[in-house]
């Protein structure tokens, strides 16, 4: 068993944001991503938290980002947000546009958000939390390189490319948080496989041949594959449909990879959906939900999508999260 330590969630955030600004992020773009970091540790998303961090690092100083990249806020529409995020951070660029389109859908009943130029925003479903937390139904949907290959063929042409929705909940946090990637698991775990020098288990991954492995650096060379079969394919091509075609962001197909050095900013793209539920459902929203939720509750073993996240958080306010002692090693490197 790899050794840990134990941090705090405050301790978490302190040491990915004095890390990041060292690394030439600017204080502005670092805490949006550090406050993202502790809530992924929180959520137990290790291969998203503090691991990132020296990729996030390199990046900054390879040009893969700009560090001190500052958004630019446009509203071409009416209920419209649009956020250029100029090649950095996709975190400061959607805490950008959020300040935007909560107000706006409160006003409106329901707004979009478009972020381009976009990099890596981390585990989408923290985002779409922060919208449910506001008492919005956040929809989210996130494109990334090129790694799964349509049905039939054997060349990647989407990303793993998440979409996430997350409901609010009378007490302000998420009632329902779904948050699933198009892959049968997130590319991230077969990094972090790739990095531990682990096989991944069968079904994560093809190689270059369209042929299952186990070996994660085959994988990485081949492609992902999709969740359901060509079921995940169609949601690939929904998310890259939203989260590139919508916003104008580059396609999987030609962005850099999210890894390594090579190949310059990756360029992709956001799309958020903000939706009051007043405006909508006729007040019987909270009432339907406690319906939906009772309707899997009361099932001996019935859980709820993001069920495993919130049990995560409430142990990790209390006790804090054991940590990768490598990975602390190669943040600490870095101040």
């Amino acid at each position: 068993m790899s050794a840990t330590e134990t941090l705090t969630l405050s301790e978490i955030e302190d040491l990915a944001f004095k890390a990041l600004v060292a690394a030439g992020t600017s204080e502005e773009n670092a805490r949006p991503l550090a406050v993202a970091t502790a809530m992924t540790e929180a959520d137990g998303v290790a291969s998203h938290g503090l691991a990132y961090v020296p990729i996030y690092a390199g990046h900054v100083d390879c040009g893969k980002v700009d560090g001190k990249a500052v958004p630019q806020l446009s509203t071409p529409r009416p209920s419209v947000v649009a956020v250029d995020a100029a090649t950095g951070f996709a975190h400061a660029a959607i805490d950008k546009g959020f300040e935007a389109l909560i107000p706006l859908a409160r006003e409106q009943g329901i707004a979009a958000l478009a972020v381009n130029n976009s990099y890596n925003c981390g585990v989408l479903g923290v985002h779409t939390q922060r919208l449910a937390q506001a008492g919005l139904m956040g929809i989210g949907f996130t494109n990334a390189p090129a790694s799964i290959a349509p049905s039939g063929g054997a060349k990647p042409v989407v990303g793993t490319n998440p979409f996430s929705i997350a409901a609010p909940g009378e007490d302000g946090e998420a009632r329902v948080l779904i948050d699933q990637s198009a892959s049968t698991i997130a590319k991230s775990e077969v990094m972090k496989h790739s990095r531990e020098g682990k096989p991944v288990p069968e079904g994560w991954v093809l190689d270059a041949e369209g042929k299952p492995t186990t070996d994660p650096d085959a994988g990485l060379k081949g492609s992902m594959v999709p969740s359901g079969g060509y079921k995940g394919v169609g949601i690939a091509l929904m998310v890259e449909m939203m989260a590139a075609a919508m916003t104008g962001a580059t396609l999987g197909t030609v962005a850099s990879p999210f890894s390594g050095p090579v190949g310059g900013p990756p360029k992709t793209g956001q799309f958020f959906i903000a939706i009051d539920p007043a405006a909508t459902s006729g007040g019987a929203f909270a009432d339907r939900m406690t319906a939906l939720v009772a309707s899997i509750r009361e099932q001996d073993g019935g859980r709820l999508p993001g069920d495993g996240r919130a049990k995560a958080r409430v142990r990790a306010a209390s006790e804090g999260v054991a940590v990768n002692s490598a990975t602390l090693e190669k943040i600490r490197a870095l101040l």
